[in-house]
């Protein structure tokens, strides 16, 4: 490990290819190429058809906690207009779609009573993608965790492993008849640490103690859910799609170097290493050999699952050093604005050699059969003017990730496909509608779409040569 994430760079070899001189005969005829979106940042239609609030409703009333106030009642309103968006997937080149599906939509006590009306929605939806030749892909779990069941302890409760294997199960043999790929989880580690740790994510729940039986059962969820598929539906392709960045120690001190170590085993370790029989990884970060008191017999064996292939989301690397004001993590992130290096709207690193390491990093695991971006994209400030949206800094950032994606590929990394975040501006979790995603800029006042100038470069960077 180096010292800086620019001599990181120098050192590896990672040399990006000219801009512009990609294209997708490169990747290969049989790689996928998708657009992922998450129910509840697009949706909107939070009381309609028999949904009930799920935690991101009442976390949104809460002052203070979405900026500007935003809430996502309507967002981009996908509910009603899905058979547009979908044919705006289709003019961008797109061939998959993923999208989430609301669990309060289709349980609104969370478990037992199923709501019809839900079902029918998603069944339009996938029928509509079909008829468009677009492959739908299912990701069951996107945060949005129904109130109810929050109520009772929500993801502290391990009675939730029950609760989300029979929704699995709802899923499976609602849709599975249709929808071949499948997503367990969406990035656990987030509804973890952001969600019942610090606070900062619905349900807004804060405290070290919370962390350990949150990780655990939605480690033991991860899998169970990918049983329940499997039993159901045995030519289905089941993944679980986590975050993942590749992490630089400040210095080469032994303090930051373990930083860095802590840092990769949160960040990178903690849910892919259990599902394959590794167990959490206590030798980079001890804290975790305290999950034993939340461990029953026969934990170790439910963990795994032998997953088709891995999602992995990626948008930044992340340089840690060591602190004494963090008791526990013993580190703190040097943000990318300090370190003079380019960056998002968000204050995100640009880092693709980041991309091309960490794809190095999860192909080396035994076990990992095939790996797939579920999930990569930018934030800018995006301005319709004069009926367009110019973001060169967005189409920039996609042509360099990619090249990443293809060098790694080129190096016998089994990557078989790439989904960019996202297709539409939505409602982006605590930073409200102030951080835009999109390939289509939306104007959510009047829901116009105006396909941004980088989703105009994909769709002539997707378009199959004349045969």
């Amino acid at each position: 490990m180096t010292t800086t994430t620019n001599q990181h760079k120098k050192e590896t070899g990672y040399a990006p290819a000219t801009p512009g001189s990609l294209s997708r005969e490169d990747f290969g005829s049989n790689f996928k190429w998708g657009v992922a979106t998450a129910a509840y940042q697009i949706e909107g239609a939070v009381h309609e058809d028999g949904r009930s609030d799920c935690v991101w409703d009442v976390f949104a009333r809460k002052k203070g906690k979405i900026r500007n106030g935003d809430h996502a009642r309507e967002a981009c309103d996908f509910y009603h207009r899905y058979k547009q968006d979908l044919e705006l997937v289709k003019e961008l080149g797109f061939e998959e779609f993923r999208f989430s599906i609301s669990w309060s939509r289709i349980l609104p006590d969370g478990h037992g009573r199923v709501n019809q009306a839900g079902i029918d929605y998603y069944n339009r939806l996938i029928d509509q993608c079909i008829a468009l030749g677009i492959e739908p892909w299912i990701t069951l779990y996107h945060w949005d965790l129904p109130q109810v069941l929050e109520k009772s302890g929500g993801w502290k409760n391990r009675r939730i492993v029950e609760w989300f294997a029979e929704y699995a199960a709802i899923c499976g043999h609602a849709f599975g008849d249709r929808v071949r790929h499948w997503i367990v989880l969406n990035e656990p580690m987030a509804v973890a640490g952001l969600g019942y740790t610090t606070g900062e994510h619905a349900p807004g729940n804060t405290g070290i103690h919370n962390f350990l039986p949150v990780v655990h059962h939605l480690a033991l969820s991860q899998a169970e859910g990918g049983r329940v598929l499997r039993r159901l539906l045995p030519d289905a392709r089941i993944g679980n799609a986590i975050s993942c960045s590749y992490v630089v120690p400040n210095s080469q001190s032994a303090a930051d170097v373990r930083a860095a170590r802590r840092a990769d085993a949160l960040m990178n370790r903690l849910f892919i290493e259990p599902a394959l029989g590794l167990g959490y990884p206590k030798d980079a970060f001890p804290f975790l050999s305290n999950i034993k008191r939340f461990m029953r017999e026969g934990d170790r064996e439910r963990l795994k699952f032998d997953f088709d292939f891995w999602g992995l989301q990626n948008y930044f690397s992340v340089v840690v050093q060591h602190s004494y004001l963090a008791p526990v993590m013993w580190l703190k992130e040097v943000p990318a604005t300090l370190r003079n290096v380019p960056t998002t709207g968000l204050g995100w690193e640009i880092s693709p050699a980041g991309m091309y390491e960490i794809l190095k990093q999860f192909q080396r695991y035994n076990g990992v059969r095939e790996l797939i971006i579920t999930e990569n994209g930018a934030a800018f400030k995006d301005k319709v003017k004069d009926g367009k949206v110019d973001d060169p800094g967005r189409q920039a950032y996609y042509q360099a990730y990619l090249d990443a994606v293809l060098k790694a590929k080129n190096e016998g990394v089994n990557i078989t496909g790439y989904f960019a975040w996202t297709l539409l501006d939505n409602f982006e979790w605590a930073h409200g509608y102030s951080a835009r995603f999109g390939l289509v800029f939306v104007d959510f006042k009047t829901q116009e779409r105006t396909v941004k100038e980088s989703g105009k470069w994909f769709a002539g960077f997707l378009k199959k040569p004349e045969m």
